[in-house]
């Protein structure tokens, strides 16, 4: 793996601007970067990031099988006691996961490592699996790279062939989200035209639209039963809402589901290393108030359990704090996990976003900033696969 400097596109924001990835600029910064690209090897890809990607994911449903059928650990990881039930239910049901996207660093020399799942409403869902990949055939057609570049990626395929697998169940996907965010709508827009090419009639509505009868269906702006769902909302906001008691009842099927609520959440990770200790993808981590936390010592991260985009992660080394992001999250509690920095390249940290559709990894994005967490405004730089 290595960084290497490439010629940037005269025309790539209007090649962005035409295929729909509107978010290629976040507060008036490039969030799209191609002045420079991420090489692989094909081994290093196929054995370093694909095969450990889909073993942390086999991993995580044991998790769900360990976390829902004990109602202290799901109280202790902060989900509400009257979600426990439907949780479980979820779960016995196997009621569909979509995606998610586990966030590894890696650099090429020794194991990926787990330093957290977006099991739940993730996004650069788009640059991953659509914008690079026309770079990299773009890139390919001008001579800047080798006609034998590939790229991990078939999260579009996957996509497609897994919303195709549930289209026996259901003939229309309703898509809701905060439609007023721009990043959002471009993850929602795209996830529709996925569903459109597997064969479902879509809908979109805004989150906060979407309805309820008395008999727990959700309804849309028609009063049409909105029988299947993708919701881009976070479940544990939802589960916090008035809104959120009718999920246990509604025979709406909702993607992600609710079982998802043991993912999505930072209390996974002490879960993992409790099942799976000294697993070479996994870090030590702990609850906070776990006596065991103090094995760390004076270098380690503190995240809250529910928290997204590197809100109020602290970096301790030495006993001190070395980096912090502001947040408004950590009411609910925190974990503590081993410190492992991102690699470093020049003067940017860069994660490695391992995307898993239906279960099977799909494809990787990476994200780099000049601070070592990653953060909303963390720019995107693409990669390709070179030599054996």
């Amino acid at each position: 793996m290595k960084r290497v400097e490439m010629t940037e596109r005269p025309d790539w924001k209007a090649d962005a601007e035409v295929c729909g990835f509107t978010i290629h600029s976040i507060y008036g910064e490039r969030y799209w970067d191609e002045r420079h690209a991420y090489e692989f090897t094909l081994t290093e890809i196929e054995e370093e990031l694909e095969a450990p990607s889909e073993e942390l994911m086999s991993m995580c449903y044991r998790a769900v099988d360990h976390i829902s059928a004990d109602r202290g650990l799901m109280r202790r990881m902060a989900i509400p006691d009257d979600y426990h039930d439907a949780v479980s239910a979820s779960w016995k049901r196997r009621d569909y996961d979509l995606y998610g996207r586990f966030d590894l660093a890696f650099d090429g020399n020794g194991p990926a490592k787990l330093l957290e799942f977006n099991a739940d409403t993730p996004t650069s869902l788009f640059e991953s699996a659509v914008f690079q990949w026309r770079w990299l055939e773009d890139m390919k057609s001008r001579g800047h790279l080798p006609a034998t570049a590939d790229q991990f990626n078939s999260i579009h395929e996957r996509l497609i062939n897994a919303l195709r697998s549930v289209k026996t169940w259901l003939g229309r996907m309703h898509f809701a989200g905060i439609l007023d965010s721009e990043e959002d709508l471009v993850t929602i827009d795209y996830l529709m035209d996925c569903a459109t090419q597997a064969g479902w009639r879509t809908t979109r509505i805004d989150m906060r639209q979407v309805g309820v009868d008395a008999d727990h269906w959700f309804r849309d702006l028609r009063r049409r039963r909105i029988k299947r769902l993708f919701k881009l909302y976070p479940l544990e906001s939802m589960v916090r809402e008035p809104f959120g008691h009718h999920l246990p009842l509604t025979s709406t099927r909702i993607m992600e589901p609710l079982w998802k609520l043991t993912l999505s959440n930072k209390g996974l990770l002490p879960v993992l290393w409790e099942i799976f200790p000294d697993h070479p993808n996994l870090l030590p981590a702990y609850f906070e108030d776990d006596p065991r936390a103090r094995r760390l010592g004076d270098a380690h991260a503190r995240k809250p359990l529910l928290s997204r985009e590197g809100a109020n992660v602290t970096l301790v080394r030495g006993g001190e704090n070395a980096y912090s992001v502001e947040g408004p999250y950590g009411e609910e509690g925190y974990v503590v996990q081993a410190l492992h920095m991102l690699p470093r390249f020049g003067d940017d940290w860069a994660v490695i976003g391992s995307w898993i559709v239906a279960g099977k990894s799909a494809g990787i994005g990476i994200r780099e900033d000049d601070t070592p967490v990653t953060k909303n405004s963390s720019r995107f730089v693409p990669h390709y696969i070179l030599g054996a």
